[in-house]
């Protein structure tokens, strides 16, 4: 779980990364987006509250062919500035 105050940003953000999300709820809970890879790892974006909030994180993920980014590793930092590494598959 990411836990933002920046929700939307950190949505497209990894959205463009090929990550699919879908808004959810669960019960009286808030808000939040979920995306399910491929190999059933969860990736959830939540909004941070009551100091609640994801600091520094290294992510990685390998995807493939994304059009606005060249094959090859990347380090790209997230809205929040979290650093993710992407290695593009051509």
């Amino acid at each position: 779980m990411i836990y933002t105050t920046k929700m939307e940003e950190c949505r497209a953000f990894y959205a463009s990364l090929g990550l699919e999300f879908r808004a959810e709820r669960h019960g009286d809970g808030p808000p939040h987006y979920a995306a399910v890879l491929g190999d059933g790892f969860v990736v959830e974006i939540y909004p941070a509250a009551g100091g609640r909030e994801t600091g520094a994180l290294r992510l990685g993920f390998e995807v493939t062919g994304l059009p606005d980014h060249p094959p090859g590793r990347q380090v790209l930092l997230d809205p929040d500035g979290r650093a993710v590494e992407v290695h593009v598959r051509g």
